[in-house]
């Protein structure tokens, strides 16, 4: 699994006109699912997106959690993080999880950041999306296991 996780302000994401997702104060993650991934890799992010301390205290020091600071999430399907770009000038997805997997185990990491976050709000798996957000910082984190 491969996660773009940013701090935001807010974030929405919208399919043909429609907010399907919104947060205040939180992460947004950008999910993409390897064809070789499993339960466990999604248990093991879903804990580290909630426990990375990518808040500030009051000193202004990065040493809060998004549970620290009763964030929301909003996570959002993004199989194009496998895009492979090393030959020619169009992206190979090879190794991006099927459709089928890819659904069941993005599914099941919302599920999973469920119990670490009080608010968890999601795109539409395989829709075309807009996403929106306000970057908190900026601050921007890439996550694989």
């Amino acid at each position: 699994m491969k996660i773009v996780l940013q701090r935001v302000k807010h974030a929405k994401v919208t399919v043909d006109g429609k907010i399907t997702g919104s947060i205040n104060k939180g992460i947004l993650i950008l999910l993409g699912v390897h064809k070789d991934d499993t339960e466990q890799q999604a248990d093991f992010l879903a804990a580290k997106c909630a426990e990375l301390r990518i808040f500030s205290d009051s000193e202004r020091k990065m040493n809060l959690s998004l549970k620290d600071v009763d964030g929301e999430a909003l996570v959002v399907s993004q199989f194009t993080l496998y895009g492979n770009c090393r030959k020619g000038r169009r992206p190979s997805y090879v190794d991006a999880a099927s459709p089928d997997k890819g659904k069941r185990l993005y599914e099941y990491f919302v599920e999973k950041i469920k119990g670490h976050a009080r608010v968890v709000q999601t795109g539409i798996f395989g829709a075309m999306m807009d996403v929106e957000l306000v970057n908190d910082g900026p601050v921007t984190i890439i996550l694989e296991k």
